[in-house]
């Protein structure tokens, strides 16, 4: 076997980082507010070309999510390993930055009378992204939804490495994060086209494609990524996803209650989700049917795979435990009680210190 200086999979033998940063997100903690999402857009992408960059998005799902619909976009591999065939989301898709009207807000002399200017796009836009937030699904009483933050998945197996001609994707031997080499990246947009989850833009301005970076400047120095510093919920656990004693490892490889998402597309993520637990259905009565969770198990399975069956029993059965009287390690590693050291010890820095 040989690798080559970018890591890719060489005699069909993959090559592994020494080790894995990775991220588990509790879907049952997420407000929706998008502080992540916020945080990330003023450290990262607010340069020319990133106008419609998010690289951190919380859809509201079920939903077209960002861009729209790229769960039927292609990419990933298909089951015997070949690429699977990806599209390119159009500029339409990806919800391009709205223009407002603020010169007329601030300045317009009629907002010193009755008739008041507001802020509204000047152009009427037909989609964005979070279009179609909190929408969700089901009829009254019964109607559902929940947020799902999505990043780059830094996977082991990235697809977007095996398409870019360039070799300008890379996983860093030290910790697994992918990314692009802006100097070799020539924006063919290959990269683009093979992930699946579609967490790379591309940048019309400088012709070249960008996406999440984990906040590796930060990861160097001790300090957590943005998105899972800011967030208010406590929501984002970030870890090595080697090491035994993080609560990474012990959420996917010893709770198993963290899931990829949409683990069929073969890319092997190293980002995985605590499944939402739902409130019952209530029937025709008005009362509480316990045997029929509003978020249809089934979707869930769509998204996160047949186990989270599984996982879904475990966390009821630790509250029941935890309701009579008794202990649970898992509960109280996903409340977080400690804030930072519980929830990324390895990178408890303090930005404003440095």
């Amino acid at each position: 076997m040989s690798i080559d200086l970018i890591g890719r999979e060489i005699n069909g033998v993959l090559h592994k980082p020494k080790k894995q940063l990775a991220m588990v997100f509790d879907l049952n903690k997420c407000l929706g507010c998008h502080t992540c999402a916020m945080s990330c857009k003023t450290l990262w992408t607010d340069g020319e070309g990133q106008e419609d960059m998010w690289w951190n998005v919380v859809n509201t799902m079920p939903g077209k999510g960002t861009p729209k619909g790229w769960e039927d976009m292609g990419g990933g591999f298909q089951n015997d390993g070949t690429m699977r065939p990806g599209q390119i989301p159009k500029k339409g898709e990806l919800g391009e930055a709205w223009q407002f009207n603020q010169k007329d807000v601030f300045y317009n002399a009629s907002n010193k009378g009755s008739e008041k200017v507001h802020l509204k796009p000047t152009e009427k836009p037909d989609w964005g992204p979070n279009w179609d937030e909190d929408q969700g699904a089901g009829e009254y009483p019964n109607g559902y939804y929940f947020y799902l933050p999505r990043i780059c998945n830094h996977c082991t197996h990235p697809a977007c490495i095996e398409a870019c001609p360039r070799g300008a994707i890379y996983k860093r031997e030290e910790d697994g994060i992918v990314l692009i080499n802006e100097d070799r990246c020539k924006g063919f947009r290959f990269c683009v086209e093979a992930c699946p989850y579609k967490r790379i833009y591309f940048n019309r301005v400088r012709e070249v494609s960008q996406k999440c970076i984990f906040c590796y400047p930060r990861v160097e120095k001790g300090v957590a990524p943005a998105c899972a510093r800011q967030c208010p919920g406590r929501l984002r656990f970030v870890g090595y996803l080697d090491d035994e004693e993080s609560l990474i490892y012990k959420l996917v490889h010893k709770w198993k209650v963290a899931l990829p998402l949409h683990s069929e597309y073969g890319t092997q993520p190293n980002v995985f989700y605590v499944p939402p637990m739902s409130p019952p259905q209530i029937d025709a009565n008005g009362q509480l049917n316990y045997d029929e969770p509003r978020i249809p198990t089934e979707y869930l399975r769509e998204l996160f795979g047949p186990r989270v069956d599984e996982v879904l029993e475990t966390l009821y059965a630790e509250i029941d435990k935890k309701r009579n009287g008794g202990k649970s390690e898992l509960l109280e590693t996903l409340i977080v009680y400690q804030w930072p050291e519980q929830i990324f010890p390895d990178l408890t820095v303090d930005p404003a210190t440095l």
